[in-house]
């Protein structure tokens, strides 16, 4: 009798098998459907087959050792509110029904900014500004052209939701440009997406002419653009000038994009998820998803746990969740089984937070209060056998190789941090040598925070402070200053 199995066509879980079991399913008689992942990355290639669970599956005459029970009742999915991801690894990602979009574009963009107001949606790609005052800057701003740029650079260490669900439910992140097109007046849709996902554009694209033959695309038209690899080009000016034909420098604001951004005109820039938080939201209303969360950390985000961690994968959770629950419980703790020794959040330019700051809620605001940021949701985690100078050095040589060199501070400050982070590291200093070095790195800190251009080197100080405080608990003119997560 023919089975009806889903199969993860997913860069990670194809990577581990999943094309050759689809085969293998297919030549046995069985319905096979290709969908998206659930991100429980430990579990791939994880398949569901009427409806049970296995995985990781490698001999599919011996599923009945990876067996996991029901796919509603899978614990590291029955924890999660995935609303960004509701339909991720249940669909056939390019199967899609308009008729709930077709709705939702008849209304008033003007009661589709007040719902995204009302939402407190802030965007999930850095530092958490309100979604609404973009929408409404755009609405508002006069011109012949208005564009929805996406950002799909997904650069920072540990991060993987924007490909996921481009991988499986494309339909999400266009439902969400559409209604962020029909709210702003934009008739034009752009997605950059970085080089390094060639499924994903592909899915994507598929989607897009997908979406060309239902109809969707005839008011407001979506193009894909893929990026070169700069890091630096998911900063949202850099990212302009790059989809401009220009090298992906940074602009100096203002003018802000809302008001003049692409090829000069009113651009409403928001990341993936920013965006695929939308048809959710007008879904149950604004009111209802400003219920989930804490405070003004409203609604879900996507966490993402890579690094030493025994589960890896992505979790969809309320905000207000604690670092120790998401690391410890969900994710099992480390996979060398050693201690934790730290977590990074928010990327590459993210703190280091330690045993201290495990318990703290994973909030916009409770982030903040340790000198730290969310992001794009990624933390990295590492076993106590981490080496913090060396992490430290390494945000400076990552600021340096990345940095697009257009202001002082992050093109020289960064290499001078490098240099001097890198004599820290050869253990040779006296502690009068240590504390001066630590002193120079504390003001070179303060110049790149308070001077540079853009994030790249204003936000470098963060892993550097956070590493170097720990590293260095007794050093005067440093951890004194910047251990708490005290800004100067």
């Amino acid at each position: 009798m023919s089975r009806r199995a889903l199969v993860p066509n997913e860069t990670l879980a194809n990577a581990l098998g999943a094309e050759r079991l689809a085969s293998e399913l297919r030549q046995r008689g069985d319905e096979v459907v290709r969908t998206g992942s659930f991100g429980l990355a430990w579990l791939e290639p994880m398949l569901v087959i009427d409806g049970e669970a296995y995985g990781p599956v490698q001999d599919l005459d011996a599923l009945d050792a990876v067996a996991l029970g029901p796919v509603a009742e899978l614990p590291a999915l029955a924890c999660q509110q995935r609303l960004v991801f509701a339909r991720c690894g249940l669909v056939d990602p390019l199967q899609y029904n308009p008729s709930w979009l077709l709705g939702q574009l008849e209304r008033e963009p003007r009661e589709l900014i007040a719902e995204i107001k009302a939402s407190g949606l802030r965007g999930r790609g850095g530092a958490g500004f309100p979604a609404h005052i973009k929408w409404q800057t755009v609405f508002d701003t006069p011109a012949s052209q208005k564009y929805i740029v996406v950002n799909a650079d997904e650069g920072d260490s540990g991060t993987f939701a924007d490909r996921l669900i481009m991988e499986g439910d494309p339909f999400c992140l266009i439902e969400g440009m559409l209604l962020a097109g029909h709210a702003s007046g934009a008739s034009k849709g752009l997605v950059y997406l970085r080089s390094e996902y060639p499924l994903a554009a592909d899915i994507f694209a598929a989607a897009i002419a997908r979406a060309r033959a239902l109809g969707l695309l005839e008011a407001f038209d979506i193009e894909l653009f893929i990026g070169a690899g700069a890091y630096i080009c998911g900063e949202e000016t850099s990212l302009l000038e790059s989809l401009e034909g220009k090298r992906g420098e940074v602009r100096a604001k203002p003018p802000v994009p809302a008001v003049a951004g692409l090829f000069g005109k009113p651009t409403l820039v928001h990341n993936v998820i920013t965006l695929c938080s939308v048809p959710a939201i007008l879904r149950m209303g604004g009111s209802a998803y400003a219920e989930i969360g804490v405070g003004a950390s409203t609604g879900s985000m996507t966490f993402q746990l890579a690094g030493n961690v025994q589960r890896g994968g992505l979790y969809e959770l309320p905000f207000g969740s604690s670092l120790r629950h998401l690391v410890e419980e969900l994710g099992g703790g480390t996979r060398s089984g050693r201690p934790l020794g730290a977590v990074q959040i928010g990327g590459p330019l993210g703190a280091y937070l330690f045993e201290e700051d495990f318990d703290t809620p994973l909030s916009y605001e409770a982030m903040a209060r340790l000198g730290a940021g969310i992001g794009h949701g990624g933390l990295v985690v590492f076993d106590d056998s981490i080496d913090l100078v060396q992490q430290a050095h390494f945000a400076f040589a990552f600021c340096a190789h990345e940095s697009c060199g257009k202001c002082t501070p992050c093109r020289i400050g960064s290499v001078r941090g490098r240099e001097t982070v890198a004599e820290l590291a050869k253990g040779e200093y006296t502690r009068e040598d240590t504390e001066r070095g630590l002193e120079l790195i504390a003001e070179l800190c303060d110049v790149m925070e308070q001077a540079s251009l853009c994030q790249m080197g204003g936000m470098t100080p963060i892993p550097v402070r956070s590493a170097l405080a720990k590293a260095f608990p007794a050093a005067t003119g440093f951890a004194s200053r910047f251990a708490n997560g005290d800004k100067p």
